[in-house]
């Protein structure tokens, strides 16, 4: 019990004095991690307004704000988490599992039956401390992650896509050299030194 009030004291004194924590309070964003997504956009230039973007593991609503804001009026935002959340003005959201081929008629229907030029995912799986474990369900999300991307971009789309370090984790990447035509590793400034997460960005499906 003692060791579980000195765990949370530490976390409560780190996000205290965490800077994009308190940016995003005065910002009014759901999320720290919308700072990690806005930084990655200034830079690779992924997300251009009237762009139709599907959000998966959206809640709490970090990237599909800033998400919204970039494709404006013309452009559709879809969310989608098992978890459910407030709507986010000008956004769809979808509460059910991405794996479930109910929700991915759901995500069809809500692009009008067209496809995305943008596919984001900052999900996680629930971490266990066993290595081996987290590293299998960390892939097997991505894995997910990858099939709906590829189930749903146009010709030319792109994929942002949160990762931890693991032995397999390169191989994960390489494996979308074959689908895309360019593939990148970020590591925003927002995202914590000791964090074994960091982000691909992969561009130029199917051509």
């Amino acid at each position: 019990m003692a060791r579980r009030r000195s765990t949370t004291k530490q976390w409560v004194t780190r996000q205290a004095a965490d800077p994009y924590v308190k940016q995003r309070n005065a910002d009014g964003y759901r999320s720290r991690s919308a700072f990690k997504l806005k930084e990655i956009l200034a830079r690779d230039r992924i997300l251009h307004e009237g762009d139709f973007v599907l959000d998966l593991g959206a809640s709490p609503g970090g990237w599909t704000q800033v998400a919204i804001a970039g494709v404006g009026v013309k452009g559709r935002v879809v969310g989608v988490d098992l978890l459910a959340m407030e709507p986010v003005n000008g956004t769809r959201f979808i509460e059910g599992d991405c794996r479930d081929p109910d929700t991915r008629n759901k995500i069809r229907a809500a692009f009008g039956g067209r496809g995305a030029n943008l596919v984001i995912s900052d999900m996680a799986p629930n971490i266990t401390g066993i290595r081996a474990l987290d590293e299998a369900n960390i892939l097997a999300l991505a894995d997910t992650v990858n099939e709906l991307a590829s189930e749903f971009l146009i010709r030319g789309g792109s994929m942002l896509i949160k990762l931890f370090q693991y032995p397999g984790t390169d191989s994960y990447i390489a494996d979308l050299n074959e689908l895309y035509c360019s593939i990148a590793r970020r590591k925003p400034a927002s995202s914590r030194r000791t964090s074994r997460e960091f982000y691909v960005v992969a561009t130029g499906f199917g051509i």
